[in-house]
């Protein structure tokens, strides 16, 4: 409800649904011509990572037989980012499980704060999820050339692919491969940035509503509702479908095309 309010106080006062994700420079700092500044943005990667650091401390720190709420979501969320590394990118993902569990948690913690009233979305931003991909892009890219060396270029050449079809499908897998990150990066800011914009819109509505007739207004304050509850569901699917996919390209630089 919270979250109702402050998007239809921000509607009330004329607001752009836009103005959530602008970027305000909370200290000034700079190098020669580079923007170093620190943001609201900055500040909420920080809190952000602060509390996934407090969850897993704290709900580790005794370890209990019988754990409490604390300790069952830092174990639950464990086991989940192990078994999706486990099921997507074999045994030979096991040493980079601590990247992804970080990916997938820093995702999640980032999404679901987002929907806290008076908070900041940071995944909305293009260069901050595409920073994150490209991280992922360039990480398996040099794994998969580490292990394989030159024969990671088979990567490009589908099993069983007759040789005169070689020329035409290798640039397209080529292609396919190169856009990953982009895919990866425009996947989740497109998502968070439109569900929010469209909450505003939806609040919006109501208030404009609710200054003539309270009945009409329900209707749009009760599809808001339901929106926030979806919003929810694809804050987490999306830090999903990023961690998954993050195995999936692991998947293909270990193990090429043996299936």
């Amino acid at each position: 409800m919270g979250l109702f309010i402050s998007k239809a106080h921000a509607a009330e006062a004329g607001e752009s649904p836009l103005h959530q994700f602008e970027i305000h420079s909370l200290i000034d700092i700079s190098a020669g011509s580079t923007n170093l500044s620190f943001t609201n943005s900055s500040l909420w990667m920080v809190i952000v990572t602060l509390a996934i650091i407090l969850l897993l401390a704290v709900g580790m720190r005794r370890g209990s037989m019988v754990p409490g709420r604390l300790q069952s979501i830092a174990e639950l969320s464990y086991e989940f980012v192990a078994n999706m590394v486990r099921d997507n990118a074999g045994d030979g993902g096991k040493p980079y499980f601590p990247f992804i569990f970080t990916l997938f948690m820093f995702i999640l913690f980032a999404n679901m704060q987002g929907l806290i009233p008076k908070t900041f979305t940071f995944t909305s931003h293009i260069i901050v999820t595409f920073a994150m991909a490209a991280v992922v892009f360039i990480g398996v890219t040099v794994i998969g050339i580490v292990k394989h060396r030159f024969r990671f270029l088979t990567l490009f050449v589908p099993a069983g692919l007759p040789i005169f079809l070689v020329p035409l499908l290798v640039p397209i897998e080529l292609i396919s491969y190169i856009i990953r990150p982009i895919t990866l990066s425009v996947r989740l800011f497109a998502n968070m940035m439109a569900g929010h914009t469209l909450l505003v819109v939806l609040s919006g509505f109501a208030v404009s509503l609710s200054g003539f007739f309270v009945l009409p207004a329900l209707a749009p304050l009760a599809v808001t509702a339901a929106m926030y509850g979806l919003e929810t569901i694809v804050a987490f699917l999306q830090a999903y479908v990023f961690a998954v996919l993050t195995c999936l390209y692991l998947h293909d630089a270990l193990h090429l095309h043996d299936h």
